[in-house]
């Protein structure tokens, strides 16, 4: 039997965590025995979130910095108005209740049928998604329908449940009691004695995720938290310094070894290989990857972030379906657990531009992006956070938002893709967090106007207007978002600004959920165009575009950096989708793939940030058999810009670049 270990320690060493018992168990919670306690959740919640936790840890005997530390992992302890998170969790303990969201929810999907490759060497992959049926509560795995435990361990219903935060804390703390019985450990004081039952709690059927999902809440409470809640209520955990940690309890539970192969995560994560075919079908036909040897062959510049637009289950069978299209990872909501499917070395099929495929890794979330209420678990930001860092280290990939681009900032390769690129992961991604969590929190950089400004709003308070997330036109509920709005003029009566890559035709632009045209997001950079009074202007898609930048309540901070600008004498500069070579690299054999700007302008006087000096490339990969694949380099150089709401590549020999302060 291992003795126990310091909570940073065990966390360091997915190894030793691993040789936990390798049978199956679906179970995840066992009734606990004797009658449900009495009562009323409203008696705690008229006391407050904090009381709500004091009152049910007392109840049902589970330490409180337990419960805290729990629910944190789960929700930062908001409630998000009793509606459910992408793995049907409701309220602050995140109790689960897949079946009733699932059949409550309207399918929302990021708009555009982009083609995945973004090779117009080759047909474009596109398949469509089809909407998910509801399942069977009893076809649903025991992680997804915890709620229903809880309504049997407490006697409270289950919409109770749902919908008060107190009743939710109420149906945690039983779930952990019931848990703490199960595994044979005293109901006591000591957090340490709760390993196990927090490992649980995660709802994992593998020994790793269950370890991971249990340093986690043991590290938050270690650490302690403080934070006001999307109520307004403020909830603290105080420290609890040399918290250790009982490997052997996970040992115990008989949870299945999870099949890491060898995947290429960092050794704080639960990590599963399921991996993605590559076969051949069909007249030559061939899926869903394609086979390389970067970064020996290619660099890797980028790290995409994208949403599934569908379930765990659905997304792992897309990501097997050799007909179908690829990524690397995909993360899961319930409890951060991570499947790779690609190997880094090789290029798959999911940011909709070639250039960024051959160049990039792509990172899927279990969620929607036009759902604002079907939030995002901390459990996985926090894997996701881990990874993306891990990667970003392996492959000297900054952290910034110039090389951690969400989907909806990969520009369409040529004018015809624009429409259809995608847009998630959407403006609900709170990307300030995410950031933090990599230790690479956005802030000010200059301390007066260094000529840019860098995109940083209060997520929770920043709530713009959007439309379109359950029917064209309809509101959206209002949500913490890291998107700002930008107009044509310093008012909030004026015109958004148009883009015509999108709307060629100059019509106006919109605010529905997935209308990129108009809007910026947190940790973008941008060069300053102007000041006015509470509103601050900058350079976007070669227009003036304003936001509001009050004091009271900034959405930008100041910053310093390089920008780009066109060469004197040059009236405008074209502006590509992609970094390919000239024609005159590409060797016999290898078919020119052009250089096709896009319909904007990069104009004399306006300038852009610079994100990354790349070679023009091109890897050329249309066969099954690797002997023909090539990766082709010219003479030509880019800079890659933030020019609006995406990324865009300018030609070195166009342009100059400049300090941003000069």
């Amino acid at each position: 039997m291992r003795g126990s270990a310091p909570v940073r320690t065990l966390a360091a060493h997915r190894g030793a965590r691993r040789t936990a018992g390798a049978v199956a168990s679906v179970a995840l919670l066992l009734p606990l025995l004797g009658a449900a306690p009495s009562g009323t959740a409203e008696q705690a919640s008229d006391a407050g979130l904090q009381n709500a936790f004091a009152a049910a840890a007392a109840e049902y005997h589970v330490p409180q910095s337990v419960l805290l530390g729990v629910s944190y992992l789960q929700s930062r302890w908001d409630t998000h108005g009793a509606s459910p998170s992408v793995a049907g969790g409701y309220g602050p303990m995140h109790l689960t209740d897949a079946r009733t969201a699932l059949a409550e929810a309207t399918q929302h999907h990021s708009e555009g049928g982009e083609d995945a490759r973004g090779d117009s060497s080759r047909p474009a992959r596109a398949p469509e998604a089809s909407a998910e049926a509801v399942p069977e509560n009893s076809q649903l795995p025991a992680r997804l329908k915890t709620l229903s435990k809880a309504a049997e361990l407490t006697g409270l219903s289950a919409e109770e449940l749902r919908s008060d935060a107190a009743a939710n804390v109420r149906g945690g703390a039983a779930l952990l009691a019931a848990a703490q019985k199960q595994l044979d450990q005293p109901l006591s004081d000591d957090a340490t004695d709760w390993y196990g039952a927090v490992a649980r709690f995660s709802g994992a059927d593998d020994s790793a995720t269950a370890a991971t999902y249990a340093n986690d809440v043991f590290a938050v409470i270690q650490d302690g938290e403080q934070r006001t809640n999307d109520e307004g209520q403020r909830v603290e955990l105080a420290p609890s310094p040399g918290l250790r940690t009982d490997a052997a309890q996970i040992e115990r539970m008989g949870l299945r070894k999870a099949d890491e192969g060898d995947t290429e995560c960092p050794e704080t994560v639960a990590c599963e290989w399921i991996p993605a075919p590559y076969e051949e079908f069909g007249d030559g036909d061939y899926g869903n990857h394609d086979l390389s040897d970067r970064p020996a062959s290619q660099s890797i510049d980028y790290i995409v972030i994208h949403d599934t637009e569908g379930s765990w289950a659905t997304t792992l069978k897309l990501v097997q379906d050799p007909t179908y299209v690829s990524w690397n990872y995909t993360l899961r909501s319930t409890d951060g657990h991570i499947a790779q499917h690609v190997k880094a070395k090789d290029v798959a099929w999911h940011a909709g531009n070639w250039f960024v495929n051959a160049k990039s890794i792509g990172l899927e979330h279990e969620g929607f992006l036009a759902d604002p209420d079907a939030w995002y678990t901390e459990a996985m930001y926090r894997t996701s956070a881990r990874l993306v860092k891990y990667l970003a280290k392996k492959y000297d990939i900054p952290l910034d938002r110039q090389h951690i681009l969400g989907h909806d900032t990969v520009p369409g390769p040529t004018t015809s893709n624009i429409r259809s690129m995608h847009t998630d992961p959407g403006p609900y991604w709170d990307w300030q967090h995410y950031f933090t969590l990599m230790g690479k929190p956005f802030h000010a950089t200059a301390s007066a106007n260094g000529g840019l400004v860098t995109v940083l709003p209060e997520f929770t308070e920043n709530q713009p207007e959007f439309t379109g997330c359950t029917a064209k036109g309809e509101p959206c509920a209002a949500h913490g978002s890291s998107a700002v709005r930008l107009h044509t003029q310093p008012s909030e009566d004026a015109p958004l600004i148009k883009d015509i890559g999108l709307r060629p035709g100059g019509e106006d632009s919109t605010i529905d959920v997935n209308d990129m045209a108009s809007r910026v997001s947190t940790g973008q950079q941008y060069a300053v165009a102007g000041r006015e009074g509470d509103w601050t202007a900058i350079w976007y898609l070669g227009q003036k575009a304003w936001f509001r930048n009050s004091k009271q309540q900034p959405t930008a901070v100041n910053a310093a950096g390089l920008v780009v600008t066109p060469k004197a004498g040059a009236v405008d500069v074209p502006v590509y989708g992609r970094a390919y070579p000239e024609k005159e690299a590409y060797p016999t054999g290898v078919p020119a793939q052009a250089v096709s700007p896009l319909p904007y302008k990069l104009l004399a006087g306006q300038r852009y940030v610079v994100g990354d000096k790349v070679p023009g490339e091109y890897y050329y990969s249309t066969t099954f058999d690797t002997a023909a694949h090539k990766v082709v380099r010219g003479a030509d150089e880019y800079y890659e810009i933030q020019f609006g709401h995406r990324v865009a590549f300018v030609r070195a020999a166009d342009v100059d670049v400049v300090p941003s302060g000069s």
